[in-house]
């Protein structure tokens, strides 16, 4: 069949951390326009429309995936994925890996290819990653030129690397070195780091973060507690959805959504307030506070809520937690709230006697996907994070740990940032007060973690 040439229009490349139903369908189209014509993406042959739309989703929900699209007057006509390595390889923490590259046939000869590229590579570059390394079938000739024209070194081959159309064919492995220079991560922060010549920009210095705006509601409202006391609130805002609208119209690309009077209560308290989020919410929503049962975590999973946050039942019943893992993989968070290193329950009102990283691994073991750790002490007081309790659990654990309680500033997102080169398990952060207080902007913030 001859291939029409493309009509010339503008084109874009960027990374993604959300999707409206319109580029969904798109970058659907794309992939399966990809697929058929043998190249770019680990399918055969196009799954169900409903598999491929589930699958992207996930996608933008694994703090280890980055997504990137390329864009043909507007419309997603290609994408990439940049994997970090898992949390337990720290000898390879300093590369990551490119993958699903595609751009679909129909756009194909207007350079979208090498945009798209160039845009990973530079994500990947401000993130500290020195090394970036793919593998393509020997068959997909367009990707292996553009990779060889683009700097990348062809290291090694796969005699039998893939199956299709009934053959064997062969594997091409490319790597490419991003940073001019290297830097030794020092066993301990105070320790001078010592410069490595290398042939390739900038020192480690942490990888991007995610930024969740927290939205603690108490009695419909929106506010902040000082060292989680009920009794010490400040009241922000009455109107919970338009504080939704706010962050996300912001920047944000999550929100984070606490029921303090459920986790006090044991049950759902704030139903309304939370509803108006989910229906004014275009990002994902994570939801804790008073779900200490598979029927109410089912009920605001299906209502919209992307992620649960259990807390205080971690401690009192895991084998709950552990059967919502089984039923919504994925989707189930473990809040664990300590003060001075020991499991603080029922809505922080009671300490335990177990250590929050003993907590972190049984929370591992059962099976939830990422843990929230904070040091209540310091929540809502703008002093800064417990960045070494934080790391401590963080390379304690071998899944994404979010940083909460503390952030007063910039500096204190700076050094979060920068922690996460000896602890790149932290995955994000969660910023209340200092919002609302207006002493973090919320675009500087962005930037800042980015």
């Amino acid at each position: 069949m001859t291939r029409q040439a493309p009509t010339a229009g503008t084109i874009h490349a960027e990374r993604v951390q959300q999707m409206h139903e319109d580029d969904l369908h798109a970058l659907c189209d794309a992939t399966n326009a990809a697929i058929l014509d043998g190249g770019g993406f680990g399918w055969l042959a196009p799954p169900p429309r409903e598999t491929m739309e589930r699958y992207f989703r996930g996608v933008l929900l694994v703090p280890e995936r980055q997504m990137f699209v390329a864009r043909l007057d507007d419309m997603i006509v290609g994408s990439a994925q940049l994997v970090r390595p898992p949390r337990n390889n720290e000898a390879q923490a300093m590369s990551a890996t490119l993958m699903h590259f595609y751009i679909a046939p129909y756009a194909r000869g207007q350079g979208l290819g090498r945009l798209l590229l160039n845009e990973v590579e530079s994500c990947a570059r401000s993130m500290g990653y020195q090394i970036i390394n793919l593998d393509v079938r020997e068959t997909q000739t367009d990707a292996v030129r553009l990779f060889r024209s683009s700097g990348f070194h062809h290291w090694g081959t796969h005699p039998s690397y893939a199956r299709t159309d009934g053959r064997t064919v062969r594997g091409l492995f490319f790597t490419k070195r991003l940073q001019d220079d290297e830097r030794i991560v020092p066993a301990h922060p105070q320790a001078a780091s010592t410069p490595i010549p290398a042939a390739g920009h900038a020192p480690v210095t942490g990888h991007s973060l995610t930024l969740y705006p927290a939205i603690d509601l108490k009695d419909g409202t929106c506010v902040r507690l000082r060292r989680g006391e009920m009794d010490n609130a400040t009241v922000y805002s009455d109107d919970p959805g338009a504080q939704a609208r706010a962050w996300i119209d912001a920047g944000c690309s999550w929100l984070h959504v606490v029921d303090l009077n459920g986790a006090f209560a044991g049950r759902s308290a704030n139903t309304e307030a939370i509803e108006s989020i989910i229906a004014n919410a275009s990002v994902p929503v994570q939801l804790g506070g008073g779900l200490r049962d598979l029927e109410s975590i089912g009920k605001w999973l299906n209502a919209g809520i992307s992620r649960v946050i259990l807390g205080s039942i971690a401690v009192k019943n895991p084998e709950l937690v552990r059967e919502a893992c089984r039923l919504f993989p994925g989707r189930i968070v473990a809040g664990i709230d300590a003060r001075s290193g020991q499991v603080a329950t029922e809505g922080w009102a009671e300490t335990s006697e177990m250590k929050a990283v003993e907590l972190g691994q049984r929370m591992q073991d059962v099976g939830v996907a990422a843990v929230i750790f904070t040091e209540i002490s310091r929540d809502g007081m703008l002093t800064g994070i417990d960045i070494e309790q934080t790391a401590d659990m963080a390379n304690a654990l071998s899944i994404p740990v979010i940083a909460s309680g503390g952030v007063g500033n910039l500096d204190h997102l700076a050094a979060l940032r920068a922690a996460t080169a000896q602890a790149p398990g932290i995955e994000g952060v969660i910023v209340g007060r200092a919002l609302y207080d207006g002493r973090i902007d919320l675009g500087e913030a962005l930037r800042v973690l980015a």
